[in-house]
């Protein structure tokens, strides 16, 4: 996170001569408090509103690469294949075995329909008819089950072809022609270029006024977006580690925009009351950092202040000093003073 802070009303008094007994006259300035407009933003990176990887569900070698980085593809184009001869076997074998059950299905049916005319004659038992009418159940049972295998069999089938699920740009291919591919590798990632947003790590205590903003400024390499607030989302969780919320600002229509482009968010700045000093009145010794301030005697005196940030000459000082207390300018000269 960084701040830019512009002075816009320094409430100093002007330059005085203090002449003290014997020595020279001091030039110091009365402290007083200045209205600072305080602007912040937070760093962030530019992603595609769809961003995918497209992984292997089986495992085989890779037998067809269809793209490159940087190639524009279609929904529904085929990306990558991968070797598929044994699956092709298994799904022949299942569909062979589906037809063996069902020819046996047919003999199973037609001995129960004889069964059925030969009971009715009172040629056979009842419990002959009983088992002819099991067999044929369980003959069904079993193509039911062989057709179940052999759609899993031509559904994995489909497995070795990754196709694009929607049209976009390709960013990224991780494997060569002929790795092997095994289930969860990442074989292809494509996002796509028609919407992108940024995505930033606020701190939990700029995040309302982030949320409240009517617009917010968005730099990017080269160029600088207005985006309305109502383009702002905040994920409904802060970092434990980092106490910090995810905000997600929608981007419109930008040339030369690419996934993992920095950015920085500028959010609205705020007036607020601060001291500052003269940057020429600091003294540093090691690592002490003061300034001469004039006692009740009139005798400069060092104290230790804590300094922050130096803008355009003026020094803002975050504690050591009050209102109304009067800083040497020339710290050589206030040093001499005894």
């Amino acid at each position: 996170m960084t701040s830019d802070l512009h002075l816009s009303a320094i409430v100093l008094a002007a330059a005085s001569l203090l002449p003290l007994p014997g020595t020279a006259a001091l030039a110091v300035h009365e402290v007083g408090a200045a209205t600072a407009a305080h602007r912040v933003s937070v760093d962030a990176v530019v992603e595609a509103v769809r961003d995918t990887t497209l992984a292997a569900q089986v495992q085989g070698a890779v037998v067809v690469l269809a793209v490159k980085v940087g190639d524009v593809v279609k929904p529904g184009q085929e990306l990558v294949r991968i070797d598929a001869r044994a699956a092709q076997q298994s799904a022949t074998a299942s569909a062979a075995q589906v037809q063996a059950a069902q020819a046996g299905l047919n003999v199973a049916r037609r001995d129960y329909e004889r069964s059925q005319q030969l009971f009715s004659k009172q040629y056979i038992s009842q419990a002959a008819l009983d088992r002819a009418s099991a067999q044929w159940q369980a003959a069904q049972a079993q193509v039911q089950s062989l057709q179940a295998q052999a759609g899993a069999v031509a559904t994995q089938s489909g497995f070795f072809s990754i196709k694009a699920p929607y049209g976009g740009v390709v960013s990224e291919v991780p494997v060569a022609l002929g790795d092997m591919a095994m289930p969860g590798r990442a074989l292809v990632r494509l996002h796509d270029p028609a919407a992108y947003r940024v995505t930033a790590a606020v701190p939990q205590a700029l995040a309302p006024a982030l949320q409240g903003a009517a617009t917010l400024g968005v730099e990017l390499p080269g160029q600088r977006l207005d985006v309305p607030g109502s383009a702002v989302q905040m994920l409904p969780a802060v970092d434990a580690a980092t106490h910090t919320a995810q905000a997600r600002i929608a981007l419109p229509a930008a040339k030369g925009l690419a996934p993992g482009m920095f950015a920085r968010v500028w959010l609205p700045s705020a007036a607020s009351a601060r001291l500052v000093v003269p940057a020429a009145a600091l003294v540093r010794r090691a690592e002490v950092t003061g300034v001469y301030v004039l006692g009740e005697a009139g005798r400069p005196l060092l104290r230790q202040v804590r300094a922050g940030r130096n803008d355009g000459g003026w020094v803002e000082i975050l504690s050591g000093l009050q209102p109304g207390d009067k800083v040497a300018t020339d710290p050589q000269a206030a040093a001499k003073v005894r």
